[in-house]
């Protein structure tokens, strides 16, 4: 199968068809043996874009697996949150073990349900994939418990209770994936830290590059950007290590660069104001005195008392 042909699965049921699983014995809600799932010639390079919530914990020698624009090898085995709507690649050696489990959730499972808004609150739906949850063997004690409870529940006949124990679940299993990538902030502080060096680095460069009165100010997303990562997920990640977000770290480097401006050099407040990527001094001037409760002229002359 050609790699650049996305395959949109509209239903749970057509995920079973297309990787030959058994019809699931929900419409809307199926949790997935990962060892069951057969790769094919045909389906060893695939990508798809599916109307349905999935959550997984997946384990795969020589595979990789795409979302968006990255790439991750999972041989250890992580969690992943893929949203309705996005598209996801999986290349997969077809003699390769696999192992693990897939929950997938259609959003109308879901309706008429307070979780059919607040699972929309849950940021990590929207992270890349390199930035998956890795769990401790504890934690994924914990998530595998939830799992099989849902799994037992509607594994049973199904009454009027049914969904809402499922959905109860669901909650509790999102919760946790909530807590643990706080957990994962903190504990992974190497990869975290490096990430805030290299955040550093880009700023320096941003705002010693000539072309900053050409490109303008740089955006919260041209940052994440840069660094291979969600918005969502920088700016998560920094309140954690930091305490600021990344529009504050964007602030505080203008400001920072600014100063510098005012203490080195003879330029106007417009003119560094300009150099630095406003369109309007007015709002530099501002955002100066914000941060620093100075204006840039009382700044420039308390410098030089």
């Amino acid at each position: 199968m050609a790699n650049n042909k996305i395959i949109k699965v509209k239903t749970i049921s057509q995920f079973h068809q297309l990787f030959d699983l058994p019809k699931p014995e929900h419409p809307l809600i199926s949790l997935v043996d990962y060892s069951l799932i057969k790769i094919t010639p045909e389906n060893e390079n695939i990508s798809w874009s599916m109307n349905f919530y999935s959550v997984s914990i997946k384990r795969a020698s020589n595979t990789k697996f795409k979302y968006g624009q990255q790439e991750y090898d999972f041989d250890e085995g992580v969690m992943f949150f893929i949203a309705p709507g996005q598209v996801l690649t999986v290349t997969i050696d077809t003699a390769s073990e696999h192992s693990g489990w897939m929950l997938l959730i259609h959003p109308d499972f879901l309706w008429n349900t307070a979780l059919a808004k607040s699972i929309k609150r849950y940021d990590y739906f929207d992270y890349s994939v390199n930035e998956a949850l890795f769990l401790s063997d504890k934690e994924e004690t914990i998530i595998n418990n939830v799992v099989q409870n849902i799994k037992q529940e509607y594994h049973s006949n199904i009454d009027k209770f049914s969904q809402n124990i499922i959905i109860s679940n669901i909650e509790t299993l999102l919760n946790y994936a909530e807590r643990f990538y706080q957990r994962q902030f903190i504990t992974r502080k190497i990869s975290n830290h490096q990430i805030l060096n290299r955040l550093e680095e880009f700023l320096d460069d941003y705002f010693n590059n000539e072309e900053l009165i050409k490109t303008g100010l740089p955006t919260v997303q041209l940052v994440a950007e840069k660094l291979n990562l969600s918005s969502t997920y920088l700016t998560n990640l920094l309140r954690v290590i930091t305490g600021q977000n990344t529009q504050q770290h964007i602030h505080d480097k203008l400001i920072e660069k600014a100063k510098e401006k005012l203490s080195t050099t003879n330029l106007s407040v417009s003119e560094i104001a300009y150099e630095l990527g406003f369109e309007h001094s007015q709002s530099f001037s501002k955002l100066f005195k914000a941060k620093t409760h100075l204006s840039p002229i009382k700044f420039r002359q308390s410098f030089f008392k």
